[in-house]
């Protein structure tokens, strides 16, 4: 098999072969079609995240197809075509687990940060991890559903909780990438208003937002032309919790959709009074997986999305790193 390996925090990838590894007990080997590249993966190359598995393959939004299946396995067929996100595995037994949210566990395993992820020709996955994708869609637009898609529907249900479909809803967006993209399809089938926030400037991205059926785009630092009743933040970028803030209508919500954020700056109470809420999201729970991956399709989401060959992955995550493309990069080995 190839990969492209993370050695040290900081330093590019490299591309390393290896035998072909054998699925353990409750495993599934995965040939790889196709990898998202998502910020998260960014935040572990560049080293914002702590105490990754080193070495590692990066990448949690991996389509592929069964190549061989573990002993004690059931509910697989060789050839079927899975996908594998970013959780992947829990203890199941801690507090977190027993309670209905395991996207807390207390010793959980991350695809593509302490367990080898998707960059690769093949991988190795916990097959209660996997989802079945059937066969309708494009192996590299789908990619993408495998985290900015279930992060997104899980920020999304937290900022819309309460509020039923077809629900008069302004909802704003900030940071128009992959997550959003996905989602603000999402919350329009739905019947939302939806709101894209993006850097100053940034004409292309508002254009983009626009072309998906946004009400308004602009700045992040703009007022948009009414309240929001809630607002996701999807940019790593702390100072955006005050805009949004500042955006939202009484007891309105800002849901932090990243697994990691630059310093909120301080703020005065009076944008938080009101019964506002800053909430965070963490990971996501299996059942978010299943509920997005059968919405997606009704919701007809389509990812714009750009291919590299496998060999390019750390074009593609400085192309991400530098806001260089619209919707999401995908790896194709």
């Amino acid at each position: 098999m190839r990969a492209m390996v993370l050695e040290r925090p900081g330093t590019p990838l490299k591309m390393r072969e290896s035998p072909q590894p054998a699925p353990g007990a409750g495993e599934l080997l995965i040939a790889i079609k196709a990898c998202g590249v998502c910020r998260t993966d960014l935040h572990v190359v560049d080293g914002d995240l702590p105490q990754p598995k080193l070495p590692i393959v990066p990448g949690h939004e991996i389509v592929g197809r069964v190549a061989a299946i573990g002993a004690g396995v059931t509910g697989f067929a060789i050839g079927e075509r899975v996908g594998v996100p970013w959780l992947g595995a829990t203890c199941g037994h801690c507090p977190y687990c027993r309670g209905g949210q395991e996207n807390l566990c207390d010793t959980p395993f991350f695809t593509g940060y302490t367990r080898d992820g998707g960059f690769a020709s093949h991988t190795i996955a916990d097959a209660r991890y996997c989802f079945p994708l059937g066969e309708i869609g494009d192996d590299a637009e789908i990619a993408p559903w495998l985290c900015a898609g279930l992060i997104g529907w899980r920020s999304y249900r937290m900022a819309t909780e309460g509020a039923r479909a077809g629900d008069d809803f302004a909802l704003g967006l900030y940071g128009f990438g992959a997550a959003a993209h996905i989602l603000a399809q999402v919350a329009i089938w739905q019947g939302r208003r939806v709101y894209a926030f993006t850097r100053a400037g940034d004409s292309t991205a508002q254009d983009f937002a626009r072309s998906l059926g946004v009400v308004w785009a602009g700045a992040s630092e703009e007022v948009p032309p009414e309240p929001l009743d809630a607002a996701i933040i999807f940019a790593p970028v702390g100072a955006l919790v005050p805009l949004a803030l500042k955006a939202v209508k009484k007891g309105g919500r800002v849901v932090c959709g990243g697994i990691h954020m630059s310093d909120i700056p301080s703020f005065p109470y009076a944008l938080l009074w009101e019964e506002r809420k800053v909430m965070s999201v963490a990971n996501l729970t299996r059942d978010d997986a299943r509920e997005f991956l059968a919405i997606a399709p009704k919701a007809g989401v389509h990812c714009t999305v750009t291919r590299y060959p496998l060999d390019k992955a750390n074009e593609a995550l400085a192309d991400l790193r530098d806001g260089r493309l619209q919707g999401a990069a995908v790896l194709i080995p």
